[in-house]
C-alpha cells in the first residue's frame, strides 16, 4: 500500500520483484485488499481509488501544475513501455501523469474515466478504450464530450462517427509493421505467406489492411488471413494451432507473420512437439516483441515504437 500510495498504480509483475515474493502471494493481497476496499484491481496490478489519495491532493494545492490523466486497458502486457514513454515526455514538460488502469471493456473503461473527471484534478486525458462492438458511435460521442482534451492512444476512431466533436488520436503504424515483417521474409526467399490475427484486437485491421497492400506490391497471394487466438489461454487452443497448420500445409505456406507474440509462442511449442523444425520448415515472425525472445529458438519479431514522446 505505501508503494501503491507512492506511484497510484502498482503492476504484480514489478511489485513481485521489489518485494522478493512470488507474483501469486502479490496478486493473492492485491484480491484481499480489494475485497476491503483498499484499491481498484485491474488487469496486471492495482490502482489506488481517488478517495484515499489526500497527499496527492494536498500536493497539487500547495503547487498547482498540469496534469494529465491516463487509461490503459492493461498494466502488464504492450503498455508498460506507452505508460513510460508518457511519463517521460510529461516529465520534460514538467506535467503529471495521473494512471488508471482498466480492462478490454467500456464498462471499465468509462468508470474509470468518470472517476478521473469527477475527482476534478485532471486538465486533460489519453485514453485507450475499447472501440470493439455495436455502440461505438456511442462511445465515441460520449469521449467527445468530455469536458476536457482527450486524444485517443492506440485507438483510432471509425472512418465515419456522427459526432459534431472531432476526437484527436495518435497510433503505431501497424500496417508498416506488418509490411516490414513481410518484406523480410520475402528477401528470404518465402512466396507462400499467412497471416495469423488475434480475434477482437484492435491492431488486426490495421494489420490486414497492410497485408493487403504489400502482398499487392510484391504480386504475392493474401488470400491465407486466420482470425482465430491461439495463445495458451484459449480453450481447445492446440486443437486450433492443428487446424490453422493444416491450413497452411494445405496452401504450400513456408512462412507464417503472427499477432502478438503469446500466440506466436504456442504455436512455435506446439510445432517443436510436431517435429516442424523453425524456420526450416516453417519461418514465423511474431508482432508485439514483448515475449518472442522466450522462445527457444527466439522468434523474430516486430516491435511497434511503443514509448510515447
Amino acid at each position: 500500500m505505501d508503494e501503491l500510495r507512492r506511484q497510484g498504480s502498482v503492476r504484480v509483475r514489478e511489485l513481485a520483484e521489489l518485494l522478493g515474493v512470488s507474483e501469486l502471494t502479490v496478486r493473492r493481497d492485491i484480491s484481499a485488499l480489494a475485497a476491503q476496499n483498499l484499491l481498484t484491481k485491474v488487469h496486471g496490478g492495482a490502482t489506488l481509488p481517488t478517495e484515499l489519495a489526500p497527499a496527492a491532493r494536498r500536493r497539487t494545492a500547495a503547487s498547482p501544475r498540469f496534469t494529465i490523466g491516463m487509461v490503459v486497458p492493461s498494466l502488464d502486457y504492450y503498455w508498460p513501455p506507452i505508460v513510460g514513454g508518457a511519463r517521460s515526455a510529461a516529465a520534460a514538460l514538467g506535467v503529471a501523469i495521473q494512471l488508471r488502469g482498466s480492462s478490454y471493456d467500456w464498462a471499465e473503461d468509462r468508470r474509470q474515466i468518470t472517476r478521473l473527471i469527477e475527482a476534478q484534478q485532471v486538465q486533460g486525458l489519453l485514453l485507450a478504450p475499447n472501440l470493439e462492438g455495436n455502440d461505438v458511435d456511442e462511445m465515441i460521442d460520449w469521449i467527445a464530450r468530455l469536458p476536457v482534451p482527450v486524444i485517443l492512444v492506440e485507438r483510432q476512431p471509425p472512418r465515419w462517427t456522427p459526432t459534431p466533436h472531432q476526437v484527436e488520436w495518435v497510433r503505431s503504424d501497424h500496417a508498416l509493421g506488418v509490411e516490414l515483417a513481410v518484406r523480410h521474409l520475402h528477401a528470404q526467399g518465402h512466396r507462400n505467406l499467412a497471416l495469423l490475427l488475434s480475434k477482437g484486437s484492435p491492431t488486426s485491421a490495421h494489420l490486414a489492411a497492410g497485408w493487403d497492400l504489400v502482398c499487392a506490391d510484391l504480386g504475392i497471394a493474401a488470400d491465407l488471413v486466420i482470425r482465430e487466438s491461439v495463445n495458451m489461454d484459449q480453450p481447445r487452443h492446440r486443437d486450433i494451432i492443428a487446424q490453422v497448420l493444416d491450413r497452411c500445409r494445405a496452401a504450400g505456406t513456408t512462412a507464417l507473420v503472427v499477432h502478438s507474440d503469446p500466440d506466436a509462442m504456442a504455436i512455435a511449442q506446439y510445432c517443436a512437439e510436431q517435429g516442424i523444425a523453425i524456420p526450416d520448415q516453417l519461418a514465423i515472425v511474431a508482432y508485439d516483441d514483448e515475449i518472442a525472445h522466450l522462445v527457444e529458438p527466439a522468434l523474430t519479431a516486430i516491435r511497434p515504437p511503443k514509448p510515447m514522446v
